[in-house]
């Protein structure tokens, strides 16, 4: 693991790509390299807008630590580039138009939610444990959820979900899948006793609070939210505009919401795949 400056706590944890085998993974009509690593249950992670970077890689890292198998597929961007780069707009703009991500679409049925359900299918057929969990965050946050569609996935973590973008009150209450996706997870909630993680910032508008009060009113005791408080004088120096909860807010100290957000994840995750 390559990290910024282990000795700054202002530094956010970072990796490169050192011990990641990548191989391509195609379904549902889609191909994309997959970055893996680690051995033990499996968590399929997807990435942040703009792609694999150094802080996604360092939340694989840490859950490679932790005992469990990382599957990261390279939905976007280049993976390894600094998020803050030239040509990283461009990325964005081409995810928010690309038909599989539908990023202004409210009660979509994603076609990327079909890619990563066949992924989090292949990661369980050959980890241990008694299923996987799916990691999205910002832009893929939601998209955790709707892979829960499959038996496969037993523990959906949803940091910070922006999609669908949050241009309306339709759009910040849209839960980010579809009514027969949300439909089959409350299903599996109440039969199985299937459980999702929640995570964002108080003043995140990216991922509006509405959003998490729609996946509340489902599936109840079922989802788990931390939110951690960005509002104006926060006692931990937290910007308004803070937002990605499990890699750039990070900072490795005892206490720190953002650190123990990320270590309630990896408890989570246990709990679910391993105990």
């Amino acid at each position: 693991m390559a990290a910024r400056d282990q000795g700054n706590t202002d530094a956010y944890p970072a990796a490169d790509l050192t011990g990641w085998s990548a191989a391509p993974f195609t379904a549902a009509g889609q191909t994309y390299d997959v970055y893996r690593k680690g051995e033990g249950p499996g968590v399929v992670l997807i990435p942040e807008l703009p792609g694999l970077h150094p802080g996604v890689l360092a939340l694989g890292n840490h859950l490679v630590d932790n005992g469990f198998t990382v599957a990261a597929p390279s939905l976007f961007g280049t993976p390894a580039a600094e998020p803050l780069r030239p040509g990283a707009v461009g990325v964005i703009v081409k995810a928010c138009v690309t038909r599989e991500f539908a990023a202004f679409a409210t009660n979509a049925d994603r076609p990327v939610a079909h890619y990563l359900r066949a992924l989090a299918r292949d990661l369980n057929a050959t980890t241990p444990g008694k299923g996987v969990g799916v990691i999205g965050q910002c832009f893929t946050g939601g998209f955790a959820l709707a892979a829960a569609v499959d038996e496969s996935v037993l523990a959906p973590v949803l940091s910070q979900p922006s999609v669908p973008l949050p241009l309306t009150p339709r759009h910040r209450r849209d839960p980010g899948l579809s009514k027969e996706e949300l439909d089959i997870v409350e299903k599996r909630a109440a039969e199985e006793g299937l459980c999702a993680l929640g995570l964002r910032f108080s003043k995140d508008w990216m991922a509006p609070a509405d959003r998490f009060t729609t996946l509340k009113a489902r599936l109840g005791d079922a989802f788990e939210v931390i939110e951690i408080d960005s509002g104006k004088g926060n006692p931990h120096g937290f910007g308004t505009s803070a937002h990605s909860v499990l890699t750039q807010e990070v900072r490795e100290v005892d206490g720190h919401p953002a650190y123990e957000a990320r270590r309630r994840v990896v408890q989570f995750l246990t709990e679910r795949l391993v105990s």
